[in-house]
């Protein structure tokens, strides 16, 4: 059996007509390729290649092997691109569901990195506040969606045929206007030192930020500003211009727009998961391999 490495090194050489152009071709150094040319020789029992001041030549029985290498190398490929379709990364589509954070600083090098090794499958992106992507992927109008949770806050129920794999746990931070006192120390501040500070609420009533509200409020913050939307673009650009402090997650604060000044938190119990939904009663390769290159890039926790 011949190394399938070996055999396109032969076609290289035949078609460049000497072993440094066509080392230069496939990325080897010339020893390298010179090496490869030689256990080819060994394998197939006879000098394949004659050498010569201005390149190489093939022997009649590298002629001979030529021709059976080239329909094996094309037998490969039609395989792979056959094992590709099958596979449902040759043609197809991925539909991905995420919100504004994610959206923005994990989603496009995945699928940058999906699109360079599947560059035939239809991409859409769609934004889906959560849970509304829970929901958009249990009925099926994505494949996936990014969501997320907070800590301390009550479990999000999900459908009988979704599952969540988390990719990043991240802490929620102090955010304060540039130059405030608070944010004047790199240490961790405890939740009680926000007693009377004014707060930029952030949403309250919404179900994920609930319980990190009422422990910013048990701590003594005073609710000085309501941001009704779940938008942390607004909350960050409130607090730069001095109308209160708020809580955010990490990723959120060293990404802000506007400047802000960043402060970690004590006991550093607040924390947002980042987790990718996808349905588990179905297969989708596509979804599947994109998933994997999230965990592979951004399966991390903090702590």
């Amino acid at each position: 059996m011949y190394d399938p490495t070996r055999l396109a090194a032969l076609v290289a050489v035949s078609e460049a007509g000497s072993i440094t152009r066509a080392a230069e071709r496939l990325g080897y150094t010339v020893p390298a390729l010179s090496q490869q040319l030689a256990k080819l020789e060994r394998e197939a029992g006879t000098a394949l290649l004659v050498r010569h001041h201005r390149g190489a030549r093939l022997t009649g029985a590298g002629e001979l092997l030529l021709a059976r290498a080239r329909r094996v190398l094309d037998e490969m490929e039609q395989a792979r691109h056959e094992l590709a379709l099958l596979a449902g990364l040759s043609g197809g589509r991925l539909r991905v569901g995420t919100f504004t954070t994610a959206g923005i600083q994990l989603v496009p090098p995945a699928l940058t990195a999906f699109r360079r090794a599947h560059p035939d499958v239809d991409l859409t992106v769609r934004a889906y506040e959560p849970p509304l992507g829970i929901a958009a992927v249990a009925a099926g109008e994505i494949d996936l969606a990014l969501t997320h949770t907070y800590e301390p806050a009550d479990p999000v129920p999900l459908p009988a045929s979704v599952t969540a794999e988390p990719i990043l746990v991240e802490e929620l931070v102090l955010v304060t206007s540039p130059g405030h006192a608070l944010a004047s120390s790199s240490s961790r501040l405890p939740l009680t030192e926000l007693a009377g500070q004014p707060l930029i609420s952030m949403a309250p009533e919404h179900p994920s930020r609930q319980g990190v509200e009422s422990t910013l409020v048990r701590a003594g913050a005073t609710p000085s500003v309501l941001v009704e939307t779940p938008g942390y673009a607004l909350v960050c650009a409130l607090v730069s211009a001095g109308l209160g402090v708020a809580v955010v997650p990490e990723m959120v604060a060293r990404t802000a727009a506007t400047p802000v000044g960043m402060r970690p938190l004590e006991p550093g119990s607040l924390r947002r998961t980042i987790s990718v939904v996808h349905r588990t009663d179905e297969s989708h390769p596509a979804a599947d391999t994109f998933r994997a290159l999230l965990r592979g890039a951004f399966g991390r926790s903090a702590g």
